[in-house]
């Protein structure tokens, strides 16, 4: 039988591929008021769970800073850190209940920057088509995110790593599937990303679905669908 904490980790993916395609330093210090120029990272077409995504945190010292952590939440009780791969995404309805994620959500949240995400639409005579989704300006945003340290018994070794957010889709993502993950806009970034220990009842007004009407989609390859795929080509538009 399932240990209850086992049983929250184990969700449908709904978020399971997103995009970071043009990390320009000049650009994500100013979309997220870093208070340093982040290290330079490489274009990604295809980020998939247990991979290294970039995140934004305000430390303690009142910094802002980017931070690489793994996708995949461990949370700080488990023993197996192979949970992680199931605990990719986190219900926007139950997060602050759940014992996976309520803790982090009162004092460890982080935005996952991005600049797109891919869902699979359902077609009518079967199969699934791979679409892609961003903002209509293409600008680079921030998932809304949790994250906990994980400590290796043995070795002591820490790892950091985070879940991104989802919810009920918007009239454009609705069409596509029944979740989508939580954009924040820029206004709730300091709410966000505030260090201190939060009331869990205003952070959870934040997550909402992203505007339809400031967010684009369309279909793209089926190469996506294989992680080792990460090239510019799979976010152009399927003929």
């Amino acid at each position: 039988m399932l240990h209850a904490r086992q049983k929250d980790a184990i969700i449908e993916r709904m978020c399971g591929r997103f995009t970071l395609t043009e990390p320009d330093v000049g650009v994500l210090l100013e979309t997220f008021s870093l208070t340093h120029p982040p290290e330079p990272l490489s274009p990604r077409y295809n980020i998939a769970p247990t991979q290294a995504v970039a995140t934004v945190v305000n430390e303690n010292d009142g910094s802002r800073v980017l931070r690489l952590m793994r996708w995949g939440l461990i949370p700080s009780w488990a023993k197996d850190p192979s949970i992680g791969s199931r605990m990719i995404n986190a219900r926007s309805e139950t997060v602050a209940e759940k014992p996976s994620y309520r803790n982090a959500l009162k004092r460890r949240r982080c935005l996952i920057v991005a600049d797109g995400f891919y869902e699979w639409q359902k077609q009518p005579g079967g199969g699934k088509v791979p679409m892609f989704i961003s903002l209509a300006d293409r600008q680079p945003f921030g998932f809304a995110g949790l994250y906990e340290t994980w400590t290796e018994p043995e070795s002591g070794e820490s790892l950091v790593t985070c879940t991104i957010i989802t919810g009920p889709p918007n009239d454009l993502v609705k069409s596509i599937h029944d979740r989508m993950p939580i954009i924040l806009p820029p206004e709730a970034y300091d709410l966000w990303l505030e260090p201190r220990e939060m009331n869990t009842g205003l952070l959870t007004e934040l997550l909402k679905p992203y505007p339809a009407e400031q967010m684009a989609a369309y279909p793209v390859s089926t190469r996506v669908n294989t992680p080792a795929n990460d090239d510019p080509s799979l976010i152009e538009r399927a003929s």
